[in-house]
This record gives structure tokens, sequence and C-alpha cells, in this order.
């Protein structure tokens, strides 16, 4: 009997162990599967970032976040379903399956990438400070003790830490940190400069960038970790969308200020 109950033992100690190879296994991940399944692909995205993602006149989500999270979606053959939702939470949300990715113009960074997996970028991006051209500020230097305004929870408040004694303050986005500056609330602003940019010339805003960049970084879109299938399959929609000349096309509409 005490043979039998070993044998038994050690079979089912063999199974134990197969199950769990197999649930580890890259045939375990049904990421892909369970987004043609569903008919929908979920995408995390924060608006008050134009010409990114942003509400228009007609309260619908536009902007080149947008189209490239469309255009992924078309070409898995799903319907893109876009989750607006604050920068604070939007990996913690990913991670929670709250949606499939996150495509809202996030850079790729050593502390991100201990949480989330990233696709190829699908834009460059530099950060500058801005501020009102009726100021006499000619460097950086000149804003100690000033007020920079920055969207909280972003690289732009790392920034602006950068610049020593300068008084941080934080904004649920980008816009209104802006917004903040053109009604000399703040002294400044960190942001994305093709957002500065956009800002400057679509809203006529008397600002001008100050000093050199911050830095420049890869903007991707991020997923949950072990979802390897979904991942592939993006970067290559993402490949064919570089290579056939989608992604210059929908940039052009930034610099012709077509996402209004």
């Amino acid at each position: 009997m005490g043979k039998i109950r070993k044998t038994v033992l050690t079979v089912i100690l063999c199974l134990t162990s197969m199950f769990l190879i197999s649930a580890c296994s890259p045939n375990s991940d049904n990421s892909l599967d369970r987004i043609k399944k569903a008919g929908y692909m979920g995408f995390g995205i924060t608006n008050g970032y134009p010409p990114f993602c942003f509400y228009n006149n007609k309260n619908e989500l536009v902007g080149y976040d947008v189209d490239v999270a469309n255009e992924i979606a078309k070409r898995l053959g799903v319907q893109p379903k876009l989750i607006d939702t604050e920068w604070k939470d939007i990996i913690n949300n990913l991670n929670a399956g709250v949606y499939d990715c996150i495509v809202s113009s996030m850079s790729v960074t050593d502390e991100r990438i201990a949480l989330v997996n990233f696709s190829i970028p699908y834009y460059h991006s530099k950060s500058v400070l801005v501020v009102r051209k009726d100021l006499p500020y000619k460097s950086h230097a000149d804003m100690k003790g000033k007020i920079i305004g920055v969207e909280a929870g972003t690289m732009f408040e790392n920034d602006a830490k950068t610049m020593g004694e300068v008084s941080i303050r934080g904004f649920k986005t980008s816009d209104q940190a802006l917004l903040a500056l053109q009604n000399k609330l703040i002294d400044g602003v960190i942001t994305d400069e093709i957002v500065a940019n956009y800002v400057i010339g679509t809203k006529k805003f008397s600002f001008e960038p100050l000093g050199e960049s911050f830095r420049k970084d890869k903007v991707a879109v991020a997923f949950r970790k072990g979802d390897n299938a979904l991942l592939k399959k993006v970067n290559e929609i993402l490949k064919t969308m570089q290579e056939d000349g989608t992604l210059r096309n929908l940039s052009a509409k930034i610099i012709k200020g077509k996402y209004r």
C-alpha cells in the first residue's frame, strides 16, 4: 500500500509540475485571441494634451494618440474603445485590466519598464520650458524662486525638480497648466515641445521656449506584463504604419493644425 501511495503522489507531483510549466509558457498567452474574441480593444488615454488627446468643440476625443489607437484597432479587425483616464491612475488601471493597453504619449523610462512592457516607439518627444514673451527671462537660471507648472505625475515634474530652487505646481492636465500661464498665475510651464508649439499656434498664446530642452524621449504603447502576443502583433502593425507612411500622414495633421 505504501508503494502505491508513493507512486500516486509522484504522479500528482509530476502533473502539477507540468501544469505550472504550461501555465508559465508563452503558449498560455491568450492576449491577442482575447481581443479578437471580444471584438474590441480598450485603450487607456488621458485628455487635456493637445494635439495628442483632447476634447474638441463637439465633445469628441481627438488627436494624434486617438488616431494611432483607432488605426491599431482597425488593423486588428476590432473596434476601438477609448477610456479617458486620469494620468495618475493610467498604469494601475492597465494592470487591473480596465483596458488592454495605453496609447497616451507615454514616454519609455526605466521606472515604467519595471511595471509595463512597451512597443516600438510611434513618435519621439522633447520636453521644454515655455514662458510668456512679456517676461524678461533669458535662461533656466532666471527662474530661481519662480512657479513652474507641470502635469502632475509626469516626467515633466521630474524635469522641474532638476531646475533647483523653483516652486512646482501640479495640474491635472498640461492644457490647464498652459492656461494658468496665460492667465499669469504661474511663471512657466514644462511640457512637450509639440504640445507647446500647437497651443501657441492654435490658441495664439504669446509664449516662447526658454533654454535648451530637458530630454528627448521615445513614446510607445504600454502593455501588461505577459501580454506578449498582443505586444508582438501591435509592434508589427506600428512597423507597417511607419513603412506605409501612416504615422507620417497623421503627424502632418499636427503641423497643419487639423486636430480641432
